[in-house]
């Protein structure tokens, strides 16, 4: 019977590896209303990537400026 590795015994060095290399994104939306008024919107985009990563993407969907 095989023992497989868990994701808990992994060091930070291979979690930081493996984030870089596949990436990651945290979208979050808050709002605070009281009584109809509203009191607190917070809107957050964070995404982690390699440069390599990020710009294999950014050129899929166009978000890089072609250089004349």
């Amino acid at each position: 019977m095989a023992l497989e590795k868990s994701m808990a015994s992994d060091t930070l060095v291979e979690v930081i590896d493996r984030i870089l290399d596949k990436g990651v994104v945290v979208d979050a939306w808050v709002r605070v209303s009281l009584v109809g008024i509203e009191i607190l919107t917070l809107e957050a985009r964070v995404v982690v990537a390699s440069v390599e990563t990020y710009l294999k993407y950014a050129e899929a969907v166009g978000l890089t400026a072609v250089a004349a």
